[in-house]
């Protein structure tokens, strides 16, 4: 039945990429759940590094003195010298369906007080998953693009991050992550945005060529698709699947803030009932000065009269000046759209600030017809 069904879906993809000119693919609208990347980390140390690592900071120096004990070595931390190795967390993200022996690249970061890894090499740093299981083994030279100079009066320049490196390929894959891909008798696609209208759509197109009942909308984000039983012909099924074009739900309307920013966006869709704004603002300006008046003693005797300089007198004077904008107001009428908003807002000349604090009254009036969002 799907090997038929299959078929005629190329015909179909063709009429539907004609007729839905703002379409998206599935894939580009939605995920599988159950095929996602997985993050793993790992503590491991840098060596080889020219004088710029930790020191003899009491964690680089037990994890050298761990790692030479495998080796039949027996030392004590006062016998090591931490200046050219560091300690250092990696991190790295297995995609799904990665199988063992294949590579990822990792990124290596310092954890204590090493200024540079350039020219360091990570030695073999087992990398664990969630569970607390070794997924990959990473280990090799690190390309670093920052750079760190510093004088020996203490002076210095870093030219980007040189405490941060990353190995291309430099981890190997020792374990599979199983998943419920080919096991699984349904697949379930979750929506990249939340929308009861866009899961409604997104299940009527695949009903639509594979037949009634295949999809069902399960909820605002997920909807469930029946798949082959045959796991040979999932991949085929899926490939089919995820280029279906669907045109998605107009978004809910929104008003989005960045208040540390002041990037607004507002939504297409957002609308404002009748109300009248008033933007205008005051300045006060106030100077204060000071009159100085100097004073003079005169003392007469019988043959002169003598000036001699006394206290000035000190008057305190204060300017103080209004300026007042005319206060400019505009309306909004019934169901005025997007551009009429930015016309008139942008009309008296309303900076970012002065934005947010009309959107704002606008919402507490009850006019703004849109979810107003601060970030």
């Amino acid at each position: 039945m799907y090997r038929s069904v299959l078929v005629i879906l190329v015909f179909f993809q063709v009429i539907i990429g004609a007729s839905l000119c703002y379409a998206d693919r599935l894939k580009d609208l939605t995920s599988i759940a159950g095929i996602r990347s997985n993050q793993l980390v790992g503590y491991g140390i840098v060596v080889g590094l020219n004088g710029t690592g930790d020191g003899n900071i009491g964690l680089t120096l037990q994890s050298m003195q761990s790692m030479v004990s495998r080796f039949g070595l027996v030392t004590d931390t006062s016998g090591l010298n931490g200046s050219n190795t560091a300690a250092v967390m990696v991190t790295a993200d297995m995609s799904a369906f990665v199988k063992p022996g294949q590579t990822l690249d990792i990124t290596v970061s310092t954890l204590g007080k090493a200024n540079s890894l350039r020219g360091g090499t990570l030695l073999m740093t087992p990398l664990l998953g969630a569970d607390g299981e070794t997924y990959a083994i990473a280990q090799g030279n690190l390309v670093v693009g920052g750079l760190g100079v510093t004088g020996q009066d203490g002076s210095s320049v870093v030219v980007n991050i040189p405490t941060v490196g990353r190995v291309p390929r430099g981890a190997t894959v020792e374990k599979l992550v199983e998943t419920p891909f080919l096991q699984s008798d349904n697949i379930i696609l979750n929506l990249h945005q939340g929308d009861f209208s866009t899961s409604l759509e997104v299940s009527n197109a695949i009903n639509e060529i594979f037949g009634p009942d295949v999809a069902i909308p399960l909820d605002a984000s997920s909807i469930k698709v029946r798949s082959p039983k045959d796991p040979s012909q999932k991949v085929a099924f899926v490939s089919l699947l995820e280029n279906i074009e669907v045109e998605p739900a107009r978004p809910k309307a929104k008003v989005i803030v960045n208040a540390r920013t002041g990037t607004i966006v507002i939504g297409g869709d957002v609308r404002v009932t009748p109300a009248v704004v008033t933007h205008g603002s005051m300045t006060v300006r106030v100077n204060e000065d000071q009159n100085v008046t100097p004073n003079n003693n005169v003392a007469m005797n019988s043959d002169q009269v003598v000036v001699t300089p006394g206290d000035a007198t000190v008057t305190p004077d204060t300017e103080i000046g209004v300026d007042e904008e005319v206060a400019k107001a505009f309306i909004f009428d019934p169901g005025v759209e997007l551009s009429e908003i930015v016309e008139s807002i942008n009309a008296v000349g309303a900076s970012a600030s002065d934005l947010v604090a009309i959107l704002e009254a606008l919402r507490e009036a009850g006019s703004l017809r849109a979810e107003l969002i601060i970030i």
